[in-house]
């Protein structure tokens, strides 16, 4: 369909309302005393309206443009494209209605309109038409109450945005039409969004995700048998999206995509001009992301009969709307993994475990989408074809949140070759990945989850004493999930006003739960320590933590582990709820040597350098092993050598003395 074939049509309806105008002009010259005043001619004479009439040089023209066009594409002539004729059957317009738009529009497509109006109104200044004027074009009595009635605000010209009446200080009669530019462009031919909408719209992405199917059909059903507004609750960022989209597109509808998120805090959407644009293109609309506070955008659009997807994270709230409800649905969830979306998205066969690569990550269609975009684009600046790490880096970037405002975020940079451990829990850490990898599945797909109300999360404990590497395996089970480490800062959350912990938990809780990262609460004995006997208020209050704790931690969708120095402080009734508990042992003599080995091997060591003796006689953990080794190091880089043996053993004996341990050889050893 061209764009010419629009502007023919309207050219033609503009036609036929020339000729209502000249009629008006004869009747007036006739009936009219001050026709043959000069003074009259100072401003515009009979014989140059009659002139214009007879000429009508802009409208000639573009009738001959239009003549032009049929012979150079008739199929344009042919198609009929009457926006104007659709327009007035999609909105319920009448007869009179669709007369009052053209003679409104009129001077914005045809300038030779302007003087006429000018003549016509008895003031060459006043180029549009006015409401009286519309009227005696119509053929209407101008004290008529059901036609005055077209230009009441509650009346589909004006609640539509089609026809503004301006200048409400002036007499009814007197008061001037004036159509929207991005009305009279649409009846034009041209189909570009309204200026006031430049950042708040852009077409929904087509479904690239799986979804449940029989529930987007069901939804499409719906769509389809009448004008439907809908509220999707999801529980997490992309499902409601990615089920809108499949739904729309399964009722054979186009829409619009609002983030209201987008349009500032307070969700300040441009109403009247968005409804505008849905109706001129007939089209349905998704908004996503609604503000804390929806309810004036759940007003201002939820009465218009378009196709609407209210997107958000919020229970519904009756207030938000007036009187009609919408249609309130929990978005099902998307799956973690989605594979096929993901390899429709790579466009590309990978060379690597796609499945495994993408298992921990519940990004939804669009955001699959952009990561795959941004991995093909990394692996283009390293010029290599895109790997598993390219992927993953793209797709924690799609997954960024704001957790950092209450946490420390760690990018993994270690694997499973940096941990030193007993079978035992290298095993437990290998299972707790495993865990996190197809929780989804066994939790989700096979009910296996509790009930009542319980989360998808998977949590675990890692207890020991203080550098036997708990952060570190945290880091490690991060790194192979593909997620960040975000560690809690407890200075961050703990607060001495009564309720307020519980705020700051709850909140660094919902942007986990949303985000794909690996949570870390480290020291966690401070946050989830045994609740205690009821003496005094401060007792209650701190028991009244614990018991919030209990209850989110079950709710929790995230990925949470940890750490303490001292199993037994934390509460039993967390631990009964924690996945796994993975002990860490002081390391052995041989576990000891392993540590300091695996900490030199990228130190340059003089020849003969051997930890053995570090690791038989100091009895140190990893961390401070590590600690030592830096000693060296330091004392290395000064002298300018390599590091020797002996400043392996000064390094140990500083960390004993930190310690407050007696050093073998000293003090009486």
């Amino acid at each position: 369909m061209t764009p010419y074939a629009s502007a023919h049509a309207l050219l033609a309806r503009l036609a036929r309302v020339r000729d209502r105008v000249a009629l008006l002009v004869e009747q007036r010259s006739v009936t009219d005393p001050t026709a043959a005043d000069p003074l009259r001619g100072l401003y515009l004479s009979d014989d140059a309206v009659r002139h214009l009439l007879a000429t009508v040089p802009g409208a000639a023209a573009a009738e001959a443009e239009a003549e032009a066009l049929d012979r150079t594409m008739p199929e344009a002539a042919a198609t009929g494209d009457d926006r104007l004729a659709r327009l007035v059957e999609r909105n319920g317009l009448t007869e009179l209605d669709a007369g009052l738009l053209l003679i409104a529009l009129a001077p914005d497509v045809d300038r030779t309109f302007e003087p006429l109006y000018g003549y016509l109104n008895d003031d060459v200044s006043r180029r549009r038409a006015t409401t009286g004027l519309a009227l005696d074009l119509c053929g209407l009595p101008v004290h008529l109450a059901w036609a005055r009635a077209r230009f009441h605000p509650s009346a589909p010209l004006s609640a539509l945005g089609l026809v503004e009446v301006e200048e409400p200080e002036r007499p009814f009669l007197s008061r001037t039409l004036r159509v929207p530019d991005r009305l009279i462009a649409h009846l034009l031919g041209d189909d570009g969004p309204d200026a006031a909408l430049t950042g708040h719209i852009r077409p929904l992405a087509a479904p690239t995700g799986p979804y449940d199917e029989d529930f987007t059909r069901r939804l499409a059903e719906r769509l389809t048998a009448a004008p439907l507004t809908v509220y999707l609750r999801e529980h997490r960022e992309g499902d409601g999206l990615a089920v809108a989209a499949a739904a729309l597109r399964a009722a054979r509808l186009d829409a619009l995509h609002v983030s209201a998120a987008a349009a500032g805090g307070d969700g300040d959407v441009p109403c009247p001009e968005l409804l505008r644009e849905a109706r001129l293109r007939g089209c349905g609309l998704v908004v996503s992301q609604v503000p804390d506070d929806p309810g004036p955008l759940f007003r201002a659009l939820a009465s218009a009969e378009v196709p609407m997807v209210f997107i958000g994270e919020r229970p519904y709230d009756p207030r938000w709307c007036e009187d009609r409800d919408p249609l309130v649905l929990d978005a099902p969830r998307l799956p973690a993994g989605a594979e096929a979306a993901w390899s429709a998205a790579l466009g590309e066969e990978p060379g690597f475990d796609l499945a495994a690569t993408v298992a921990p990550y519940h990004l939804g269609g669009d955001r699959i989408v952009r990561a795959a975009r941004a991995a093909r684009e990394l692996a283009a600046f390293d010029g290599t074809p895109t790997t598993a790490a390219h992927l993953r880096l793209a797709a924690r970037q799609q997954s960024a949140s704001g957790l950092e405002r209450h946490a420390r975020r760690i990018r993994p940079d270690v694997g499973w070759e940096d941990l030193v451990l007993p079978d035992k829990p290298l095993a437990q850490l290998h299972e707790l990945a495993l865990r996190a990898r197809h929780r989804d599945r066994v939790l989700g797909d096979w009910r296996l989850s509790a009930g009542g109300g319980r989360g998808h999360g998977v949590l675990g404990l890692f207890a020991g004493e203080s550098g036997t590497g708990k952060t570190l395996s945290a880091e490690v089970v991060a790194a192979e999930l593909g997620l960040d480490l975000y560690v809690v800062q407890l200075s961050s959350i703990v607060d001495k006003y009564v309720g307020e912990t519980e705020k700051n938990l709850e909140r660094i809780f919902t942007e986990a739960g949303r985000t794909d990262a690996v949570l870390l609460f480290d020291e966690a004995d401070a946050v989830f320590g045994k609740r205690s006997e009821v003496k005094d208020a401060h007792d209650r209050y701190a028991n009244m933590e614990s018991a919030y704790l209990l209850q989110r931690l079950e709710s929790f969708d995230g990925i949470a582990l940890l750490t303490t120095n001292l199993r037994a402080n934390i509460d039993e009734a967390f631990t009964r709820r924690l996945d796994l508990v993975v002990d860490f042992p002081f390391p052995d003599a041989q576990q000891r040597l392993a540590l300091w080995r695996h900490s030199l091997v990228r130190v340059p060591c003089a020849e003969g350098t051997d930890p053995g003796a570090c690791a038989r006689d100091f009895e140190l953990a990893g961390g401070s092993i590590r600690s030592a080794v830096v000693t060296a190091a330091y004392a290395a880089a000064g002298r300018g050598g390599p590091v020797t043996t002996a400043d392996l053993l000064e390094g140990a004996r500083r960390e004993y003395r930190k310690a407050g341990r007696l050093v073998p050889g000293e003090g009486g050893w």
